[in-house]
């Protein structure tokens, strides 16, 4: 009997690019630290043949990734992605609720700035690093923000957001809050066994929902979006029930 894919789901594919929604813990692309972790473009390489990379997304991060199929193809999304032409939309979950509505941050980043080998703001070293944050709305302990990064740096939205205060729920390396959102917690009226009680969410709250680009060979404008994974679904709606925010209503 076939193993089920778990890793990923496919969006959409043609003979030039893929677009897949791949799950939260799965690396895209070879990691200096850990050379046995899976691999999304192993995994998905035996499904369709060879696979480029173009762009990244973080291994904690669940949602969209691009790989182009072709050396044409990749070289026309590596540039588009160098130019800052692909608009990219995540949704996150953090603690607390921010002052703003909107929020412009241009701050320089340097990856692997410390010992724990994170990012680090460094207005000396660091890249230039761009991101815009909009709040969708408040729910009890929590807030669903969304993060229109302009810059593609290793961390650049928990980085960004730890910078103003705020963290994503259950962010192993920026937020110094690792408990997991548990129904008991949120709901005034709740009758399960604390004991037995599932978290609906134990993993970083960071979904790339919604991309956008010029396919590289009809110059067509393409846009793709990525369902959340059970996890971060069965979240929402619980929060939507008790809150009435829904960040795919907004």
């Amino acid at each position: 009997m076939a193993q089920k894919n778990t890793a990923y789901s496919v969006i959409y594919s043609d003979e030039h690019f893929v677009v897949l929604n791949k799950k939260s813990g799965i690396l895209i692309a070879a990691d200096r630290y850990n050379q046995e972790a899976p691999r999304l473009d192993l995994l998905a390489s035996e499904e369709f043949g060879k696979l480029y990379a173009v762009h990244r997304i973080d291994k904690d991060t669940s949602g969209l990734i691009i790989y182009a199929r072709t050396a044409e193809a990749q070289q026309n999304l590596s540039v588009q992605f160098e130019k800052r032409l692909v608009q990219k939309t995540y949704h996150a979950l953090v603690y607390g609720h921010p002052l703003w509505q909107d929020l412009h941050v241009d701050l320089a980043l340097q990856p692997d700035g410390d010992a724990r080998h994170r990012t680090v703001a460094n207005k000396r070293f660091g890249k230039p690093s761009v991101t815009d944050f909009h709040v969708i709305g408040n729910c009890g302990p929590y807030s669903w923000i969304e993060a229109k990064p302009k810059t593609g740096r290793t961390h650049q939205i928990r980085v960004h957001l730890a910078e103003n205060g705020f963290s994503i729920v259950c962010d192993p390396l920026y937020g110094g809050n690792q408990k997991p959102v548990r129904l008991s917690e949120i709901k005034r009226k709740w009758n399960g066994d604390e004991e037995e009680e599932r978290p609906l969410l134990s993993r970083l709250a960071l979904h790339a929902y919604k991309i956008e680009f010029t396919h590289p060979a009809t110059g067509e404008k393409v846009s793709f979006t990525a369902p959340y994974p059970k996890d971060m679904d069965a979240t929402r709606k619980q929060l939507a029930k008790i809150f009435g925010i829904d960040p795919l209503e907004a």
